[in-house]
């Protein structure tokens, strides 16, 4: 619950200006009313630092620096021309540091009505078996009569027969060091985790490669779902990761946009 230190407080009125649920009132100090969906704009707001969330670690809030906080327009726009689907990565392991650093990024994204539902499964130590798992389950599917079998399933039987005659051919996994699942109870926020979250691996030097196809054939395995520990939550998203092969020298061209102004 919002806690306000009324020896801090200064009755200045922001927080409550600032509340989406109408959740603070204002006598000569702020206080609130009710629990509430702790949005922590009231923490972000107050200039005197006298409203905190007790469940929340407050230690990790931090004072707004404008040189530190504030992106070039520039900067931003070449970073998003530049971002390239990477589907060939170094034989090198992501240091723990530098995943830690992605989960920050997927932690501090906006979710609706500040539900902060997502949350990241990383596979790298244990990648082997995930891939045992994946292609086990993709085999037996395989044997069943092709009409009873899913159509959205047979391109995973192609896959497979490729992967069967050139190992290196794994359509799946790539030769990615790395896998990350997203699962949210809503896609659109497990959506905006995965941008904010490949934006910052770009800028550790990470390559990523969104996997669709991998996102939906380990949703619908329960076994693969119980071993990543998520039990009966849905994966919304799925990414390779890893450090790029290959270095472009220059963006990539795109159609005219598709956009109207009134």
């Amino acid at each position: 619950m919002v806690v306000i230190d009324e020896k801090k407080c200064i009755g200045c009125g922001l927080c409550a200006a600032d509340c989406i649920t109408l959740n603070i009132e204002m006598e000569e100090k702020a206080s609130v009313k009710k629990e509430c969906m702790q949005c922590g704009h009231c923490v972000a707001v107050c200039p005197k630092g006298a409203v905190s969330i007790p469940e929340y670690d407050m230690d990790d809030v931090e004072e707004y620096d404008a040189d530190s906080f504030t992106l070039q327009p520039e900067q931003v726009l070449h970073s998003i021309k530049f971002r390239r689907s990477i589907r060939d990565y170094k034989q090198e392991q992501v240091e723990e540091s530098v995943l830690r650093q992605l989960v920050q990024a997927g932690r501090y994204t906006a979710t609706a009505k500040n539900s902060q539902s997502n949350g990241f499964v990383f596979v790298q130590k244990e990648l082997t078996t995930l891939k045992d798992k994946v292609w086990q389950f993709i085999d037996d599917i395989s044997k069943k009569d092709i009409r009873e079998i899913d159509k959205a399933l047979l391109p995973y039987i192609m896959f497979n027969q490729r992967r069967k005659k050139d190992a290196a051919d794994d359509y799946l996994f790539r030769n990615a060091p790395a896998v990350l699942y997203i699962v949210s109870d809503s896609p659109l926020d497990a959506g905006l985790a995965a941008q904010n979250m490949e934006t910052m691996a770009v800028s550790l030097g990470l390559g990523v490669l969104y996997n669709g196809y991998l996102a939906r054939i380990s949703d619908v395995n329960e076994e693969l779902k119980q071993w990543l520990g998520i039990g009966d939550r849905t994966i919304r998203a799925c990414m390779l990761l890893g450090y790029p092969a290959r270095h472009y020298v220059r963006t990539a061209p795109r159609k005219a946009p598709d956009v109207i102004w009134k």
